[in-house]
């Protein structure tokens, strides 16, 4: 398989800047379609890490936003890496996110603000989740069949999350669509994920020392999530700590989701990761990604069968 296709964005077609997150983001047309670039403003990877944790979401029949690699253009010009995707609510559906939803359960709730919410607690999400209706069927085809509420879909995003080291899930970064009925949107923005900001000399140090303290297994215990166990707490939760709180709430679909991750052998992961053009990705850092993602699978076999 050769490396993944990256689509040529030109800046003079875009038609309406994004102003939702830090980055910077326009949409534009392609024909029929309503596209959305996000750039790599920083060069640290998130277009990468995107399109690999799309593809793992494919693998395992995860509802997911698909993302494409891309390159801004200014007239000849290359610009900016990023990706592309469609907009997952056109006209008239909407999207609604997390914190919109929470601030309607809870008008305390610190909606604006996006980092260190203490109130995005476990229960809190579970509550908003409960008024959802599953993901719909465009989304969902080919969910494990024991995933049958929103709940059972959403505990599968945080297991996503523990495995591919997404410490991102505020409540800007899951949603619902609108139209007519609340539905659990797909997963979406990945780009935090896979510790795609490190550098090539930390990744080379990890792989190789004999070092217990600088390993990847010691480096990706210290992975936080956005969720918190209470409002009362100063730090939230790791990445696996809030996995196995969502388990707790939806075992069936959790045992079904890990058993899919599980089932990913170390030649799947790497046809994914090695298909990332090295101008993006390094060789060292493919390498480091597939090792991360390998730890990370023997942490979630060991959290739910423990």
């Amino acid at each position: 398989m050769g490396e993944y296709p990256t689509t040529r964005v030109d800046r003079s077609r875009r038609d309406q800047l994004e102003s939702l997150g830090s980055k910077p983001k326009f949409w534009f047309r392609d024909g029929q379609k309503r596209l959305l670039f996000k750039a790599d403003d920083r060069g640290t990877g998130e277009d990468w890490a995107e399109v690999i944790a799309c593809e793992l979401c494919k693998l395992i029949g995860m509802p997911h936003v698909h993302y494409d690699l891309a390159t801004e253009y200014d007239g000849e010009k290359p610009v900016l890496p990023g990706v592309i995707c469609e907009n997952m609510a056109p006209p008239p559906r909407s999207l609604v996110l997390g914190n919109q939803m929470l601030l309607s359960l809870d008008p305390s709730y610190p909606s604006e603000q996006r980092w260190k919410v203490s109130q995005h607690t476990i229960k809190a999400v579970e509550s908003a989740l409960s008024h959802l209706q599953p993901v719909d069927d465009s989304w969902a085809v080919n969910q494990p069949l024991e995933v049958e509420s929103a709940l059972d879909s959403f505990c599968g995003y945080v297991l996503l999350d523990a495995w591919i080291a997404n410490q991102d899930r505020h409540h800007e970064n899951w949603g619902a669509i609108v139209g007519p009925l609340y539905r659990l949107a797909p997963t979406f923005d990945h780009g935090a994920a896979l510790a795609r900001n490190i550098l090539d000399d930390e990744r080379r140090e990890r792989l190789s020392t004999k070092d217990r303290n600088r390993t990847i297994a010691s480096f990706v215990k210290r992975g936080r999530s956005a969720f918190y166990s209470s409002g009362a707490d100063k730090k939230p939760l790791s990445t696996i700590d809030a996995a196995r709180s969502f388990a707790a709430l939806a075992p069936r679909a959790a045992q079904a989701w890990v058993h899919r991750m599980l089932a990913v052998s170390q030649e799947e992961l790497w046809n994914i990761i090695a298909r990332v053009p090295k101008s993006r990705l390094s060789e060292i850092g493919q390498e480091f990604t597939l090792g991360l993602l390998i730890e990370n699978q023997k942490r979630l076999e060991g959290a739910l069968n423990p």
